[in-house]
């Protein structure tokens, strides 16, 4: 359960007694008996998902999230994804895709992350069930680089909703400070920004190209062993704009607890499904974390700030 660390090394670890104990709550549904909406919030569920999808209740989630294993051969832990044809990657998200959007609630909104390897599948297979809004592009500044390609950079997230008509999203919620470069006054007075002892700024509608997010690494408290972890500012814009204060966040591929830490930390209930009992843990000792300390890099004061440029603070990521 341990790892030999650098003492600055801030990386999420359990020892053998936290594994025992965190394993004993986890939620381990068994038999084959309908689970209701408040059996499952506020749990992790360790379980294989194909196997619980079929109990978990209809309609239950404002907002799920989805980060499934991408098209490429990965080892998680002992439990290895291997890359698939497009053909049987598109069956792959099939085989559990139409079940999970059965959970989304008439007005709720779903998220599908995946990269340029699966995207265009990601994108088939979600307009088959819902609305697609738009696809957010992220900067995933991590990475290998390549002598023969483009070292890959960017990540996908695909916005879609039941009803285009009738869906919670709170612009205001993830507003994101910038910095202002060439003020411009009216009047001598600033117009559209803010003249502040640490700098000028504005507050800015954010696109659909997000530059201002760092993967977790591991002088980060958020940083754990799990191969592709999804930092918490990624799912804090999620979560805000798309799910109302109070309501439910579902991850069906829970990994190291991301999301439901996050949704935890904004005031918003959760569930997720994680089938490695190992991710399970580390996801409720971060969830344990989370009650003490609700801070997320890169959110301050209920506001976005672009990377390193929170005043004073080293956490300005």
């Amino acid at each position: 359960m341990t790892k030999s660390r650098a003492p600055r090394n801030r990386t999420l670890t359990l020892t053998s007694e936290e594994y025992a104990h965190y394993r004993r709550e986890l939620y381990m549904p068994n038999g084959d008996t309908s689970l209701a909406a408040e059996d499952i919030t506020g749990q992790v569920i360790c379980a294989d998902l194909l196997r619980v999808l079929p109990y978990l209740p209809a309609a239950f989630a404002d907002l799920i999230i989805i980060d499934p294993p991408y098209n490429c051969t990965k080892d998680y832990h002992g439990l290895t994804f291997r890359k698939q044809s497009p053909a049987d990657y598109a069956a792959y998200l099939r085989s559990w895709f139409p079940a999970v959007v059965s959970l989304l609630k008439p007005n709720g909104t779903l998220y599908l992350c995946g990269d340029w390897r699966c995207t265009a599948a990601l994108q088939t297979v979600m307009t088959e069930h819902l609305t697609v809004i738009n696809r957010i592009t992220w900067q995933r500044e991590k990475g290998r680089g390549a002598l023969r390609n483009w070292k890959n950079g960017m990540e996908d997230i695909w916005f879609g909703v039941k009803n285009p008509k009738n869906y919670f999203f709170d612009i205001d919620a993830v507003k994101v400070r910038r910095r202002v470069m060439a003020p411009y006054r009216v009047d001598g007075e600033p117009k559209d920004w803010e003249e502040t002892p640490n700098g000028n700024y504005r507050m800015t509608y954010p696109s659909n190209f997000w530059d201002d997010v760092s993967v977790p690494y591991w002088s980060m408290p958020e940083n754990t062993d799990h191969p592709t972890q999804k930092p918490e500012k990624l799912l804090a814009k999620l979560i805000l704009a798309s799910c109302p204060a109070g309501g439910v966040v579902f991850d069906p591929f829970l990994g190291s607890g991301t999301t439901a830490v996050v949704a935890k930390k904004l005031g918003r209930r959760y569930s997720g499904v994680e089938i490695n009992p190992e991710y399970a843990c580390w996801a409720l000792k971060r969830l344990h974390m989370a009650e003490a300390d609700k801070k997320i890099q890169g959110y301050t004061d209920g506001v976005f700030w672009e990377r390193n440029t929170l005043p004073h603070s080293k956490d300005c990521l």
